[in-house]
C-alpha cells in the first residue's frame, strides 16, 4: 500500500502542529479542521488546507464527527489522524471513519473497545501474562455482602473505579468497611452520568506507587516493539505535570521484563499503531492499570532518548507498512524531561485564558519546545489549558535537569498566568532531583505549601 498523499488532522493546539510537522517531513499534505476560536492559530496558517467546522465549543467542532468526515470528503483526504484527544480513543469514531472509506490512523475499533473498558482490558492483560493490581476479576456484583467479602480479601484501602472511565475521573478511595457500599453506589452513579456505563470494579489502593509507562509500536503483521519507559509520577488529581525518560532508579532487568510482556500482549490482541501501557510501580513490582490506545502528550521524552519519531511510525503503520524496527536495534541514550506549560494559576490551577502579550521560548543544545502559542495569540477558554511543552535532553539526568532549569529561566510568557513558577520550584526540589517520587508527592507538597502560607 502506497504512502498517503493527504491526511486530515482532527485535533487542535500543539497536537495538530506536531502531526503536521511529521507529515510535512514525509511529504504528506495536511488538512486541518478548526473551530472559529482557532482561526488565527499557527497550525491553521501552516496547513495546506484548512476547514472551519464550527463554533468554539468542542461538541460543535472538534468532537463533531459528521463535520470532520464531511471535511475529509470535500478535501479528498485519504486518512484521518485523531491526534491524542478524546476522538483518538473513541471506537465509534474509528468505525465511522473506516466505514466512510478513510483510514483511521490508530488502532482497530475492537482494540479501542477492549482497552477502553477497564474490566476487559484487565482480563486481556491477565491472559497475556501482564501483572495487574490485585482486585475484582470483573465488574462488581450488586449484592453488598459480596462486595464486602471481596474488599476483605483484597485488603483495605481499596479504590473503586468506573469501567468506562479515564482522565482521572470516576474513582474513589475507600479506607474502611463502613464507607464501602455507599462509595460503590456513588461511583456507579458518577460512572453512569460521565461515561454512560455504571459498571465499576475494585482494586487494591497502593499507598506510595510511582506511575510508569511503557511506549509500544505495533503493525498489522503482528510485529511489536517497546520503546523504553517514562516516569509520569509528578501529577495532581491524576493530571501529569512533569514526565521523564528513563525512570530513575528502576533496574533495567525489571524494565526489560515488563517491556517484553507488553510487546507480547500487543501481538496476542493483534494491536495496531502506537499505544501506552500504564503501570503503578511499588516495591519493585509493576501493576497494570490501563492501556491508552493512542500517542500521548508525553511521547517526546521517549523520542528524545530513542531517536524514533513515534508519530511518523504511527502513520507508516496505518499505511500498511511493516515495522522496520527490531527490539535489539532500539537504542536508549541519555535522559529527557518534559514540563507541561499550562495557562493556569501555578498553585491554584485555575485556568487563565487571554491574550499572550510577550512570548519568548528558550533554546540551546538538547532543548525542544512543542507549542502552537506566540506573542499576540489568544488562549481560548473553551479547551484544555495546555499551551506547550518544554522538553530537555542530556547525556545524563543531571545534564537534562540543568538544561531544564536554564530553559525555564529563559522562558517568558506575559499577559496570562502560567505554571512556569511551579516548574522552576520543582526543578530545585531535593526529592525530585534524587528521583523516584510517588504519584502523591506533588499533592502533598502543595498541601504543605498551603499550610505554611495560612
Amino acid at each position: 500500500m502506497p504512502m498517503f498523499e493527504k491526511i486530515l488532522i482532527a485535533n487542535r493546539g500543539e497536537i495538530a502542529l506536531r502531526i503536521q510537522r511529521a507529515c510535512r517531513e514525509m511529504g504528506i499534505r495536511t488538512v486541518v479542521v478548526h473551530s472559529t476560536a482557532d482561526t488565527d492559530a499557527k497550525y491553521v496558517k501552516l496547513a495546506d488546507e484548512s476547514v472551519c467546522i464550527g463554533p468554539p465549543q468542542s461538541k460543535d467542532s472538534y468532537l463533531n464527527i459528521p463535520a470532520i468526515i464531511s471535511a475529509a470528503e470535500v478535501t479528498d483526504a485519504e486518512a484521518i489522524h485523531p491526534g491524542y484527544g478524546f476522538l483518538s480513543e473513541n471506537a465509534d469514531f474509528a468505525e465511522r471513519v473506516e466505514k466512510s472509506g478513510f483510514v483511521f490512523i490508530g488502532p482497530r475499533p475492537e482494540s479501542i473497545r477492549l482497552m477502553g473498558d477497564k474490566v476487559s482490558a484487565k482480563q486481556a492483560m491477565i491472559a497475556a501474562g501482564v501483572p495487574c493490581v490485585p482486585g475484582s476479576e470483573g465488574a462488581l456484583p450488586e449484592e453488598p455482602r459480596e462486595i464486602v467479602k471481596m474488599a476483605r480479601s483484597i485488603g483495605y484501602p481499596v479504590i473503586i473505579k468506573a469501567a468506562g472511565g479515564g482522565g482521572g475521573r470516576g474513582m474513589r478511595v475507600v479506607h474502611t468497611e463502613a464507607a464501602l457500599v455507599n462509595a460503590v453506589n456513588m461511583t456507579r452513579q458518577e460512572a453512569q452520568a460521565a461515561f454512560g456505563n455504571p459498571a465499576v470494579y475494585m482494586e487494591k489502593f497502593l499507598e506510595n506507587p510511582r506511575h510508569i509507562e511503557i511506549q509500544i509500536l505495533a503493525d498489522q503483521h503482528r510485529n511489536a516493539v517497546w520503546l523504553g519507559e517514562r516516569d509520569c509520577s509528578m501529577q495532581r488529581r491524576h493530571q501529569k505535570i512533569i514526565e521523564e525518560a528513563p525512570a530513575p532508579g528502576i533496574p533495567r532487568k525489571l524494565i526489560e521484563r515488563i517491556g517484553d510482556r507488553c510487546a507480547e500482549a500487543c501481538r496476542k490482541i493483534a494491536y495496531r499503531g502506537a499505544g501506552t501501557f500504564e503501570f503503578l510501580f511499588e516495591n519493585n513490582e509493576f501493576y497494570f492499570i490501563e492501556m491508552n490506545t493512542r500517542v500521548q502528550v508525553e511521547h517526546p521524552v521517549t523520542e528524545m532518548v530513542t531517536g524514533i519519531d513515534i508519530v511518523q511510525q504511527q502513520i507508516r503503520v496505518a499505511a500498511g507498512e511493516k515495522l522496520a524496527l527490531r527490539q535489539r536495534d532500539i537504542p536508549t541514550r541519555g535522559a529527557a524531561i518534559e514540563c507541561r506549560i499550562n495557562a493556569e494559576d501555578p498553585y491554584k490551577f485555575t485556568p487563565s485564558p487571554g491574550r499572550i502579550t510577550a512570548w519568548h521560548t528558550p533554546g540551546g543544545p538538547g532543548v525542544r519546545v512543542d507549542s502552537h502559542a506566540y506573542a499576540g495569540y489568544f488562549v481560548p477558554p473553551n479547551y484544555d489549558s495546555m499551551i506547550g511543552k518544554l522538553i530537555c535532553y542530556g547525556d545524563t539526568r543531571e545534564q537534562a535537569l540543568a538544561r531544564m532549569r536554564i530553559a525555564l529561566s529563559e522562558m517568558v510568557v506575559e499577559g496570562i498566568l502560567t505554571n512556569i513558577p511551579l516548574h522552576r520550584e520543582l526543578m530545585m526540589d531535593e526529592k525530585f532531583i534524587i528521583g523516584g517520587t510517588s504519584i502523591h508527592y506533588l499533592e502533598k507538597r502543595l498541601a504543605a505549601r498551603q499550610l505554611n502560607q495560612a
